[in-house]
């Protein structure tokens, strides 16, 4: 099952972003960002400064009401979103402008499922990929509810990217990894997104689990925030994922061009880019 066409599936773009990393000897770099926080402006222009910045993916937040499964940073930022009226379609308009100006890299989009619910599965699933989409990141779906919107996924070729958290039972696991698409997202730890010191114990035995049922990529993320833990988990997995670390810097440089530069600054030392890499 996990031979996808790459060709026509929507996860084709995230396929070669993993294979150019893996042929450089290193972990292909997610960088995550609230879209519309502080403004809708801001997030394409940090888009295109991190496709400079050595990020090999793109995870748009779509910003949620109650994000249960995110941090303060997060929660935080989408709130901030929020009140600037940011929805699910902006977040679409903000991608298909983005492929207008010529930006290459995949992009995820992470979501809850009411905004997707309330859009209409099927409308999504074709708007997202018309947009420029490459995969969906459903967070608060179980597997086992896949088939409300799965199909729909398939059929417009939109990857379908699941969490597989430590807790996620030997049982439950290979059918998590039958359904996806794109790349496997491990979670570091249990609980919810946020900067953490130290990288929890039993991830590379997780991600070692996950690789045992199956050839797509697999990426860890939730908890990291220095060049250290990128490189300790780039031994190990083909991506890595930081997400409150970059939020917060935002959230804290407001809607400014200075935020903007040291955002990207700090990216790049994340990425290696001024450490040879």
């Amino acid at each position: 099952m996990n031979e996808y066409n790459h060709d026509h599936c929507g996860s084709s773009r995230i396929h070669r972003a993993f294979a150019s990393a893996k042929e450089h000897h290193r972990p292909a770099f997610i960088a995550y960002i609230t879209c519309g926080d502080p403004t809708l402006d801001r997030t394409r222009q940090l888009a295109v400064e991190f496709a400079g910045a050595g990020v090999d993916i793109l995870e748009l937040g779509v910003p949620f009401t109650d994000p249960m499964a995110d941090g303060t940073a997060n929660q935080e930022a989408a709130l901030r979103a929020l009140a600037k009226g940011v929805t699910l379609r902006h977040v679409l308009r903000t991608t298909e402008a983005l492929r207008g100006e010529g930006f290459g890299l995949p992009v995820v989009l992470f979501t809850y499922y009411n905004p997707v619910f309330a859009y209409g599965v099927e409308k999504f699933a074709v708007d997202a990929v018309s947009a420029g989409a490459d995969g969906v990141l459903l967070v608060d779906v179980p597997v086992e509810e896949a088939q409300e919107f799965k199909p729909a996924f398939d059929g417009a070729g939109l990857g379908t990217i699941f969490l597989v958290a430590p807790t996620t039972g030997d049982r439950r696991l290979p059918h998590i990894l039958e359904l996806a698409n794109g790349f496997v997202y491990c979670v570091s730890r249990s609980g919810v997104t946020g900067e953490r010191n130290g990288l929890a114990s039993g991830i590379r035995e997780n991600v070692a689990r996950v690789r045992r049922l199956t050839q797509l990529p697999v990426a860890v993320g939730f908890g990291i925030s220095s060049r250290e833990q990128v490189s300790e988990i780039g031994q190990f997995a083909d991506g890595v994922v930081v997400g409150s670390a970059i939020v917060r810097r935002i959230g804290e440089g407001g809607d400014t061009d200075e935020m903007v530069r040291q955002v990207t600054e700090f990216v790049r030392t994340l990425t290696g880019q001024f450490i040879g890499g």
